[in-house]
């Protein structure tokens, strides 16, 4: 994307991606722990692709946030 095309998230889209890194991430977690405890393999191989699926999602999130974190207004601490 062209950063110069970029418009700021809003204060919603933020909250959005923020939920949506956190789920990501506990589908993650939970992903690997059954993936841990299950004996069966077929199992264990679609958690694995599950959890690289959402690994790439969290991944997209972050670079979202990466891409427009030049445009977030600067905040003082």
């Amino acid at each position: 994307m062209n950063p110069s095309s970029l418009q700021p998230l809003t204060t919603k889209e933020l909250n959005y991606i923020a939920d949506s890194i956190m789920n990501e991430d506990l589908l993650i977690k939970q992903s690997a722990a059954a993936a841990a405890v299950s004996q069966n393999a077929n199992v264990q191989q679609a958690l694995s692709q599950y959890i690289s699926t959402h690994q790439q999602h969290l991944q997209l999130l972050t670079d979202t946030l990466k891409e427009h974190q030049a445009l977030a207004p600067n905040q003082v601490q």
